[in-house]
């Protein structure tokens, strides 16, 4: 297989490929043959000070495309095949930047430089007490106040054997966010020819400094517009998962699934016993387990949508899964096409170490040393049934 070719600067328009470029009216002439895998890098618009961002979009040579930009490192888009090989965008997000700079619950987002809760946004390393902003009732969550999904990526397409790929750099400087070390972290997309998105990151760090990354992308394999994900199916590969308070902090046990509306280990639609969670606003925000996870790529999730037959896979190196179903969604934001965001339109697998973990000493580490190196790996693949 040829490789992609790195993009060239151009602000307006730029297309590296795989070999030839074959574009989608000349492969729907030739009566489907597959079209080979593109990058292209386009305008965004621009942030307040003027900054440029920049989107790319990545194309598989069976017609998948996501769209990543340069701000949040986040995805914006993903267009998946149904049964039928109709495409639909499967994730929530805007049509423009002005919809993500006006406040979103992080769509799509790079999530850094610790995803998920922070207990009363304090932990103490090294004999060292570290206070971070409080942003989610009494603790921290996602980063801060202006964490990793609110800054400024720099991006370049990858020359990869895997498939369309582009690859964003970051480099949060110590003190950021209350957290130490200067820390350096690239995240890479790869749309594959397998119709798998594979997101893998790397991070390094000259001050030992807690790091838990994540992608937070909202999942409707029905598309958003079809409404609630209530009736799609779910499997997650976890036998277990972390109990927490009334503000989603763990407390320190690991616990069964059996018996209870959290088990999923055997397919059940999402909408089957949600009612029976609870909670304030009701529906599942929990971090599972993975079996064996944390060790290798391994399978921790498997979605699927009976109407459209879009089957979704999640592999990870992580050993937990967040899952996340759109509880907070109340009907105030609208996204592409005019479609207004309702509860539970959409679900999160967030993949990552489990929330709260630096104050957790029984918990798998997220202490980066320096001379260590970050690694995650987290793959979304896609099929029909």
């Amino acid at each position: 297989m040829r490789h992609v070719g790195l993009c060239s600067r151009a602000t307006l328009l730029a297309v590296c490929s795989i070999g030839l470029l074959a574009s989608l009216g000349d492969s729907a002439a030739k009566g489907g043959d597959k079209m080979r895998a593109t990058v292209e890098k386009m305008d965004f618009g621009k942030m307040p000070d003027g900054t440029a961002i920049d989107l790319y979009v990545l194309t598989n040579a069976s017609g998948m495309k996501a769209k990543v930009m340069t701000y949040g490192a986040i995805l914006t888009e993903l267009h998946v095949p149904d049964r039928e090989g109709k495409f639909d965008d499967v994730v929530l997000g805007f049509d423009n930047l002005a919809g993500y700079l006006k406040g979103h619950p992080h769509f799509g987002s790079t999530v850094g430089r610790v995803a998920n809760r922070i207990a009363r946004g304090k932990f103490t390393l090294e004999g060292k007490e570290y206070r971070l902003a409080v942003n989610n009732g009494p603790n921290s969550l996602h980063g801060g106040l202006k964490g990793f999904d609110k800054k400024v990526w720099k991006a370049e397409a990858m020359e990869t054997a895997d498939g369309a790929a582009a690859k964003l750099s970051y480099l949060s400087p110590d003190g950021e966010e209350g957290y130490p070390g200067n820390l350096s972290t690239t995240v890479t997309y790869t749309l594959t020819n397998q119709n798998e998105l594979k997101i893998a990151y790397v991070a390094t760090t000259d001050k030992p400094t807690p790091v838990n990354l994540t992608n937070h992308s909202y999942f409707n394999l029905a598309g958003p517009q079809a409404g609630d994900i209530l009736g799609h199916e779910l499997m997650l590969a976890a036998d277990s998962y972390t109990p927490a308070d009334a503000t989603l902090i763990p407390t320190g046990e690991i616990k069964p699934v059996r018996g209870t509306p959290l088990d999923f280990t055997r397919p059940m639609t999402i909408g089957a016993r949600i009612a029976e969670v609870g909670g304030n606003p009701g529906g599942y925000d929990h971090n599972y387990v993975i079996n064996g996870g944390g060790k290798s790529l391994t399978l921790a999730a498997r979605a699927a949508d009976p109407k459209t037959g879009r089957v979704l896979e999640m592999y990870t190196t992580e050993p937990g899964v967040q899952l996340y179903t759109g509880n907070f969604l109340d009907g105030k934001l609208k996204g592409k096409g005019g479609v207004v965001y309702k509860k539970q339109q959409a679900f999160c697998l967030e993949a990552q170490h489990f929330p709260d973990s630096v104050n957790h000493p029984e918990f798998p580490s997220v202490i980066l040393e320096p001379g260590k190196k970050y690694t995650q790996t987290t793959v979304f693949k896609f099929s029909v049934r």
